[in-house]
């Protein structure tokens, strides 16, 4: 999965422009460079995993060693003499000592030891994987940021079109009452000073747009233009039902997932102390050549070396273990509460920030009923003030003050519906919805 991931990457290039909100996200977490951990997390805990595996596998040791001894064992003087009388040489043995050998252990009952050792190994791999989704994830509010920002621009370069226009109208319309001498030509110069600021803020607005393009465009490691405007998802529950409903969803938020991720290592590290307590049995196999060996008495007469072998079996029981168990659950139960506390410290700044994007919604939908009011208002009374400055009763001034009044309404309206959509999408964000 992930190297079909790592293919999309590399491909994202070539692929078309992406215009909703939802490929931009995706697009930008498979461009991310945090996204080829995963690869690397999985290599990382298989190997583990297969390293410990590798503890059911004979060990197997070689060692050599030299030694010179002040003083060795030896048969009695009054023996040496009884012997020597019997035609007996018993040297003793010499205080160099020698020894090329081979150990050979194989466990056979660890205490479920290794399997715990796996079984931590996976755990931490989980959490490393759940830190690096809470990464990721943080990708989709950037995204957001710029997304959002880019459509805000989009708005107000449509707007902005459209004042232009409407000037340029007016601008005729000026021009021709000035050839029949019923205005003045500096109403005419003041109307074109006015288009040509416009024309300047959408060069700093086009300006703005395509450092966000280009911005955008990297991140998502595709070329994005033409930003399309999201829907309002699927409604809510109901009131009964959104608390559930929300608790749900949130379980599945990254954050919530990774500290889960943490409490499964803790438990796994909690089996590996019971591991500790159980016994070890295990059979092995020692051979050596060297002087002396086995046969003392044989190497007291002749010292020459020899082959020599054992074969046995081992139980052992270490109960070192105990003395430091009560301390580490008391760790470990420590551990788990800090989590705990992370969670509902998570979870308490969450609500906050649920409400307070829940009451931006409610303000922005209210506040975009009265834009829609204003907006009429604003459209009217400029009308009104170009059929008054037709007939002479209002002056250019009062035109142009009435055209901005109504293009600072269009503006304001855009940015309550953008900054609302926004916000809604943040909210799924907060809540953990993919």
């Amino acid at each position: 999965m992930r190297k079909r991931l790592i293919v999309f990457t590399i491909l994202l290039p070539s692929l078309a422009y992406s215009q909703t909100l939802k490929e931009c996200q995706q697009a930008a977490e498979q461009n991310y460079p945090l996204i080829r951990q995963y690869e690397l997390i999985e290599k990382t805990t298989a190997l583990t995993v297969t390293n410990i595996q590798k503890g059911w596998l004979p060990q197997i040791s070689a060692s050599a060693q030299a030694t010179y001894q002040s003083d060795v064992a030896a048969f009695p003087d009054q023996m040496k003499g009884l012997y020597q009388q019997m035609g007996l040489d018993l040297k003793g043995l010499a205080k160099d000592q020698y020894r090329v050998g081979v150990d050979i252990n194989q466990t056979i009952y660890d205490g479920g030891a290794i399997s715990s050792q796996k079984t931590i190994a996976r755990e931490q791999g989980k959490v490393q994987a759940a830190q690096n989704e809470v990464g990721l994830y943080q990708v989709r509010k950037r995204v957001n940021e710029m997304y959002f920002s880019l459509l805000l621009l989009d708005e107000q370069l449509r707007l902005n079109k459209d004042l232009q226009e409407l000037l340029v109208h007016n601008e005729k319309k000026l021009s021709s009452m000035v050839k029949n001498g019923t205005a003045a030509e500096s109403d005419l110069l003041n109307v074109q000073a006015e288009r040509l600021n416009a024309i300047q803020q959408a060069t700093n607005l086009e300006s703005q747009k395509q450092m966000l393009v280009r911005m955008l465009s990297t991140f998502c490691g595709m070329e994005v233009k033409d930003p399309q405007k999201p829907g309002i998802p699927v409604h809510a529950p109901q009131q009964e039902e959104y608390a559930a409903a929300s608790q749900q969803l949130l379980s599945l938020h990254p954050e919530l997932k990774a500290l889960d991720a943490q409490r499964g290592l803790l438990d796994a590290q909690e089996k590996a102390l019971d591991a500790a307590l159980r016994p070890k049995l295990g059979v092995f196999a020692q051979g050596f050549y060297g002087y002396p060996g086995l046969n003392m008495f044989e190497d007291m007469m002749r010292h020459d070396w020899s082959l020599n072998g054992i074969v046995g079996a081992r139980l052992t029981w270490n109960i070192g273990a105990l003395y430091t168990r009560k301390n580490d659950k008391a760790k470990l139960d420590g551990q788990r509460s800090m989590v705990d506390v992370q969670r509902e410290t998570f979870l308490f700044n969450n609500n906050l920030e649920q409400i307070q994007q829940n009451e931006n919604i409610t303000r922005y939908k209210k506040l975009m009923t009265d834009d829609e009011k204003m907006l009429s208002l604003r459209s009217a009374v400029r009308k009104a003030a170009e059929s008054k400055l037709s007939h002479g009763i209002i002056d250019v001034n009062d035109l142009i003050r009435e055209i901005n009044q109504e293009n600072a309404a269009k503006v304001q309206q855009s940015i309550h519906e953008i900054e609302m959509l926004k916000e809604i999408y943040d909210l799924q964000y907060t809540k953990g919805n993919k």
